[in-house]
């Protein structure tokens, strides 16, 4: 398998991965979500292909908004894992792995089908929303992985 051109990734892509529940204070939990190490890598974000599907989501129903990102090697994504990115025009996106694979078994590159989650909102540790748009611009502004 070829590998991915740097060039090709222009996207910057925020990784999380679920914590624990915490009490809500109502008697219900929440989901919290903790960054990945690195919690940040540039991907290549481009449409599946049917090749990709028939690889990556053999005998699962597909749905729309589906996206192949492709980056380094990361040991800790898995299908628990979202992503977060801003596309060109600066609007933000959130989607959740529903398929991880690791051509040739090399831990060169990993590669994720994903599905984009639109006009979710996404609970962060100490409560709130997670609001893609305020985390994404303060990693880009900064410089500085978040």
């Amino acid at each position: 398998m070829k590998k991915t051109p740097i060039g090709q990734r222009s996207h910057l892509v925020q990784l999380q991965n679920p914590g624990p529940a915490v009490s809500d204070g109502d008697g219900g939990t929440t989901q919290t979500w903790f960054a990945l190490t690195p919690a940040s890598v540039f991907a290549a974000i481009r449409p599946p292909t049917a090749q990709d599907l028939e690889r990556l989501a053999a005998g699962t129903v597909i749905s729309t908004g589906m996206r192949v990102i492709t980056f380094p090697f990361h040991p800790q994504v898995s299908t628990q894992t979202r992503a977060a990115w801003l596309d060109p025009a600066g609007r933000s996106h959130v989607a959740s792995v529903t398929g991880v694979d690791n051509p040739e078994e090399r831990c060169i590159e990993t590669v994720c089908l994903c599905v984009e989650l639109l006009d979710a909102v996404l609970p962060v540790i100490g409560g709130g929303a997670f609001n893609p748009d305020a985390f994404l611009h303060r990693a880009f502004n900064t410089g500085v992985a978040v």
